[in-house]
């Protein structure tokens, strides 16, 4: 198709014109212009993209919309044009921001850095996403951008991405599933996530780590060997309690079942229990001190199951630690949760706070 100097003066001449009669023609025969089966000449895309780019802002709102929904639609790059409807009112950048090809990282970069929330939620909506154009996502849109990136599985987002997300997601909930949930996220990050999540996002958890493949599991391990670990406040009877469980441990009486016994001596033991907990799984304290605070039962039987401590133990351990109504009564609710934890799986996952102990 090749145009003619007349089809330009429609544009210059759709801004002048005032009545709805008058734009609706002068539009329809522009349209004509942008057939979406046809990508126009190097040439005539050069001079309508030229034409459109500078007169586009003459136009109202309501037409810009018009003419931005058929250059995001346009086998022809109409790249001037595209970039200045991917600046302007969501309502006429909505469609070049989440279709246009003619558009650039660098372009995109700059919608993210300078554009509303709902710019980027529409950036995340297309088709190729690069990780630079990821990363700015996560480092300036809201929950629900993030959300929304994460959902849309042909986004390309690169570990320091996924590092921020699962560091926001700590404290915001709604940032949880959707990552969980995505293929791709390294396992080092969804290991770290698993004390923070709901019951049914650790069974998803532990669910990818019966099915990662060997070779990319020994990455996220060597992965997670560079990463620090968060360390709680010792308390002040730590040192007391740390020589009574080296004394143990060196007269070979460090073993699982003392554990209850230490559990029973109450409140003026419990941080001697943590450390001997710490010991007999060989994860990092403060593993143990968050899961014993919380009263996180589901990691307590992943790190018994894991330890090959036996199901009474847990239960034991399950109904010292369980401060609601049910702990004299869950015996067998404990112990289903025992059993329900598979070993490898388990041993998996613990592995990663191992690496962090010996760090």
């Amino acid at each position: 198709m090749t145009l003619q100097t007349p089809r330009f003066a429609m544009l210059a001449d759709l801004a002048k014109e005032t009545t709805s009669e008058g734009r609706r023609e002068i539009l329809r025969k522009v349209t004509e212009a942008f057939d979406p089966g046809t990508a126009m000449s190097g040439n005539d895309v050069a001079q309508f993209d030229e034409v459109l780019a500078t007169v586009a802002a003459d136009y109202s709102k309501q037409v810009r919309s018009q003419i931005a929904r058929l250059v995001a639609s346009s086998l022809s790059p109409f790249s001037r044009s595209a970039q200045r409807f991917a600046m302007d009112d969501i309502e006429v950048a909505r469609p070049i921001l989440e279709h246009s090809e003619a558009l650039t990282d660098d372009t995109l970069l700059q919608v993210v850095g300078q554009k509303s929330q709902d710019h980027m939620m529409a950036v995340t909506r297309r088709r190729r996403i690069s990780q630079a154009v990821s990363q700015a996502l996560v480092e300036r849109g809201d929950d629900a951008v993030v959300t929304s990136l994460l959902t849309n599985q042909k986004a390309e987002i690169g570990s320091e991405a996924y590092g921020l997300v699962a560091k926001r997601a700590e404290t915001s909930p709604a940032l949880q599933a959707p990552l969980v949930r995505r293929a791709g996220v390294p396992m080092e990050l969804l290991n770290g996530l698993y004390m923070k999540v709901e019951a049914d996002l650790r069974r998803e958890i532990i669910g990818k780590f019966e099915s990662v493949p060997p070779e990319e599991l020994e990455a996220a391990f060597q992965r997670s060997r560079v990463r620090v670990s968060q360390h709680y406040k010792q308390p002040d009877d730590f040192e007391t309690a740390k020589r009574r469980i080296d004394d143990l441990q060196r007269k070979g009486a460090l073993v699982p079942p003392v554990l209850v016994t230490i559990m029973r001596e109450g409140v003026s033991s419990r941080t001697a229990f943590k450390i001997a907990f710490a010991r007999l799984t060989d994860v990092d304290y403060d593993v143990i001190e968050r899961a014993i605070e919380t009263q996180d039962l589901d990691t307590v039987a992943l790190l018994c199951r894991g330890s090959h401590f036996d199901r009474a133990l847990y239960v034991s351990l399950a109904v010292a630690l369980d401060r609601s109504d049910r702990a004299m009564d869950g015996a067998q609710e404990f112990g289903n949760l025992y059993e329900s934890v598979p070993i490898q799986a388990a041993q998996r996952a613990i592995r990663f706070w191992k690496i962090r102990a010996a760090a």
